[in-house]
């Protein structure tokens, strides 16, 4: 993004950056050019403020409605995450301790999520879920490619199925891995994939199909056993055994708490692996997150490096080389501080305020609900048909941020881009007293809006979108 693209940056109009009097000191530089390196060095008080001052000017974090990714921890992880800033996850011979809680980590969520016998299971940590995601899909198109050529057939043209609603990252995998996306177009019938007509999409070159456990538009899970049972009936009819990768960028971490009875993850035969954001409702800070397959069987051995690295060999299967150890440590430190109990009412405690602002939302005669937040802690509302020609949901948006509320406003996807919806994301640290002031200025904002006498300007609006 180039800075003039910025949409809502401080960056000022004089390519410098000023120093306060207060913190000037003599023979010292009062200002910093904003876009190339400064000739000479600083005091290490002076390039604080400087850096402090700027970003005093990001938005409140807990105010922030829009993104997933966790913007909270206690002073113990905080403490953690300072102790072990230092710390290069792929350098396990370094660090033989934290690689050591890597593993204990991705156990422990692959017996959170069922696996037949978890060690046998294999997963690995990612700088997060896009990463995880990436991973997952390089394994379907690999194992694809395997059976192929031991059957003596092309390994050209792969595709892979997913819901129009899917998470940007999926377009990237089929884009940078030459796979072949086949989007199943959500509707007013059918809200998520959920397996009707699939057998319109699959054939002898799917990878296989992704299920989204907390759809990024709505926050709806895709149900993963249904779709599972279309792909039985598919290979009935047609021998084609297709392999599912759930996406559980959020849901991973909120179903096996919230919902456990609810079969969507390896309790579901024909799931092959299963990605996660710690960063989201994992609790951690970003950037972090989890793929686990199956079995060591379900990740083929080519895509796993021996490394020699500072001395040592190590397995490695990653897009990234060096990263942080730290948010590793932070969720082991989660594991242990919470448990499964304390995951448990964390979760309950987001999902309660969700269900009371959709409860809130919907009793509200200008909003239809999309959903109401059962499934992950989020929900998305539309405009009522016809309710005014005065304002969108994004004047609505922007009333909002004056107060400094981040709510998104934006198009559905393909199939849909003629419905708008606004969609809030409830993390934890956003409490019901945050909730029912949240309440009061929407009701606010919407009877300013609904006293127009006239059609609010339209130029200028953008989507709000956060992934």
């Amino acid at each position: 993004m180039k800075p003039s693209e910025s949409t809502h940056a401080f960056t000022g109009d004089s390519g410098q950056n000023q120093l306060n009097p207060i913190f000037c000191r003599e023979g010292e530089a009062s200002d910093f050019p904003l876009n190339t390196l400064p000739p000479g060095e600083s005091l290490p008080e002076t390039a604080y403020q400087v850096v402090h001052d700027e970003a005093m000017l990001d938005g409140n974090s807990r105010l922030n409605l829009a993104t997933f990714v966790g913007t909270w921890m206690d002073e113990h992880a905080q403490r953690i995450y300072a102790e072990s800033a230092d710390k290069n996850m792929v350098d396990k011979d370094e660090y033989p301790q934290t690689a050591a809680i890597e593993t204990r980590c991705w156990l422990m969520l692959a017996n959170l999520w069922h696996a037949p016998d978890a060690n046998n299971a294999i997963g690995t940590s990612t700088i997060g879920s896009s990463e995880a995601c990436m991973l997952g899909g390089l394994a379907l198109k690999r194992r694809w490619q395997l059976a192929r050529r031991a059957a003596g057939k092309s390994t050209e043209k792969p595709n892979l199925v997913l819901s129009s609603a899917v998470q940007v990252c999926w377009e990237k995998f089929c884009n940078y891995w030459d796979v072949e996306p086949r989007y199943v177009p959500i509707t007013d019938e059918h809200k998520v994939l959920d397996g009707y007509e699939l057998e319109k999409y699959v054939d002898e070159n799917t990878i296989g199909v992704v299920a989204i456990m907390g759809v990024t538009y709505t926050g709806m899970y895709e149900p993963v056993e249904q779709i599972a049972a279309a792909l039985d009936r598919i290979q009935a009819d047609t021998g084609f055994d297709v392999p599912i990768h759930v996406d559980g960028a959020s849901g991973g971490m909120i179903a096996p708490f919230l919902q456990p009875d609810l079969k969507w993850d390896f309790r579901v035969e024909r799931v092959a692996s299963i990605s996660t954001s710690a960063h989201k409702y994992g609790l951690v800070y970003p950037g972090l997150g989890w793929v686990i397959w199956r079995t060591v069987d379900d990740l083929p051995k080519e895509l796993v490096f021996d490394v020699t690295y500072l001395g040592g060999h190590m397995p490695s299967f990653a897009l990234n080389f060096s990263r942080p150890g730290a948010q590793v440590l932070l969720q082991y430190y989660l594991f242990l501080r919470l448990g499964f109990d304390g995951y448990r009412r964390v979760q309950q405690a987001s999902q309660d305020v969700a269900v009371y602002l959709a409860t809130e939302i919907g009793k509200m005669p200008a909003f239809d609900l999309w959903n109401d937040g059962t499934d992950i802690p989020v929900f998305a509302w539309q405009l009522s048909k016809g309710y005014t020609k005065n304002w969108t949901l994004y004047h609505l948006s922007e009333r909002l941020r004056l107060k400094g509320w981040l709510i998104p406003a934006y198009p559905m996807p393909d199939n849909l881009t003629d419905i708008t919806v606004q969609r809030i994301v409830v993390r934890n640290g956003l409490s019901r007293n945050l909730a029912e002031s949240l309440m009061s200025d929407i009701r606010e904002a919407v009877g300013y809006l609904d006293r127009l006498e006239s059609p609010m300007p339209t130029e200028g609006l953008v989507s709000g979108f956060t992934h």
